[in-house]
């Protein structure tokens, strides 16, 4: 009986390792997954202020050529 007790107490110890490594991997993809949505986010706020620069370029830009006719 001894042996199957020492079977069992190193199935629940390799169990622990495997759930505790389980876990932090979880925390990881979770932490990844916030960090690159907040990259979008902001590569959408950034694309937002290139295209409110782009017009106002245009605008600038035709205000100019008309200023030179």
């Amino acid at each position: 009986m001894a042996e199957k007790s020492k079977l069992k107490d190193a199935a629940v110890k390799i169990g622990a390792a495997a759930g505790t490594i389980d876990s932090r991997a979880h925390k990881a993809i979770h932490k990844a997954a916030e960090a690159a949505h907040v990259a979008n986010q902001e590569l959408m706020e950034i694309t937002k202020q290139v295209e409110a620069l782009k017009k106002q370029l245009a605008k600038s830009s035709k205000r100019l050529q008309d200023a030179l006719k």
